[in-house]
């Protein structure tokens, strides 16, 4: 059974890579379109066009997969669970907030989604150095040598696409995909990273009971708690896994 793991933003699929060199298991990290790989002709790196383009990868795969989602990564897997679940044994994915009918979309969303001050944080981000921006993302559980590769990848391509996706998601997620959210009708594992300040406890919980799926603490993990701690990772993915028929 193949583990698909999908990455958030601003990442790659490289930001996978401490976790999956500790699973046996055959794994890939798929990589969105624009983010360290060229954005196709025409892509409208909506949160639509980018659930549709997993859909699509998935289906390729010719078998239903353990799909596991980080940051927008989880969006997408939270989409593909509750519209697609023919394409997955089992899901699991952190930051649930997104898919609440009460989230608020955090700070720097907000200026991703204004026109004109987004665009100026992407050029400001490009022009900034990374040492300069390396102790942000290392606050939030990302080690030194992760932020590195991953703000060493970040180019203008993923900056529109990040704008793209973010104006694609106003007022929040819930009020297009809200619709369809319900229990999904296969085994589900919502993470909650405790300590990461893009999720909430309650918010994360209540759509774990929406969805029909179990809560997994990461007690002291913050946003980038894959990379941050790979092994109790892997530990709470493994027992979710071997829990399934």
């Amino acid at each position: 059974m193949p583990i698909v793991f999908v990455h958030g933003v601003p990442e790659t699929a490289s930001y996978w890579d401490p976790l999956r060199s500790l699973i046996d298991e055959p794994t890939t990290a798929v990589a969105l379109p624009g983010f360290g790989c060229p954005r196709p002709e025409g892509f409208g790196a909506t949160k639509d066009d980018y659930a549709a383009w997993l859909g699509r990868r998935l289906e390729d795969l010719a078998e239903p997969v353990d799909l596991v989602g980080h940051d927008w990564g989880a969006g997408l897997t939270y989409r593909i669970a509750t519209t697609r679940p023919e394409l997955i044994r089992s899901w699991a994915a952190d930051v649930a907030t997104i898919v609440h009918p009460d989230q608020v979309w955090h700070n720097f969303a907000r200026i991703w989604q204004t026109p004109g001050e987004g665009e100026a944080f992407v050029q400001t981000q490009l022009a900034t150095p990374l040492e300069d921006q390396i102790p942000v993302f290392e606050a939030m559980g990302l080690p030194r040598d992760a932020a590195t590769d991953m703000l060493g990848k970040m180019d203008q391509t993923m900056g529109d696409c990040i704008l793209d996706l973010y104006r694609s998601a106003t007022p929040n997620t819930y009020a297009t995909w809200g619709a369809d959210m319900g229990p999904t009708g296969v085994p589900g594992l919502v993470i909650h990273a405790t300590e990461d300040p893009f999720d909430d406890a309650r918010l994360c919980d209540e759509v774990a009971a929406i969805l029909g799926a179990e809560v997994g603490r990461l007690d002291g993990l913050a946003h980038f708690w894959a990379a941050q701690d790979p092994e109790a990772s892997v530990h709470l993915l493994g027992e979710f896994w071997a829990s399934l028929p």
